[in-house]
């Protein structure tokens, strides 16, 4: 079976080995079909502490590190696949 695989936002890095990654979607609402956000939060393993608050992330399931923490971090997403480049004037 595939290891599900999460895109969010580093919201905490102050533990150690641990970054805690919100999650957002976009869910219907079942009676006024208005789109609303949905979040959840949650810790992943960060070996090197290398992913700082801010940061887009990319988690992937684990096995079990510890009592909340069963993902782990892959890598950082670039912003809109562009990397922003300073101009030599």
């Amino acid at each position: 079976m595939p290891k599900r695989i999460l895109i969010g936002t580093v919201v905490s890095d102050k533990t150690d080995k641990t970054v805690v990654v919100k999650v957002e979607r976009k869910v219907k609402h079942p009676m006024y079909g208005k789109i609303i956000r949905r979040s959840k939060k949650y810790h992943a393993h960060d070996e090197a502490n290398t992913y700082k608050t801010g940061e887009t992330v990319r988690i992937q399931e684990s096995a079990p590190h510890s009592k909340l923490k069963t993902w782990e971090v892959v890598d950082r997403v670039l912003a809109g696949k562009t990397a922003a480049v300073e101009a030599d004037v």
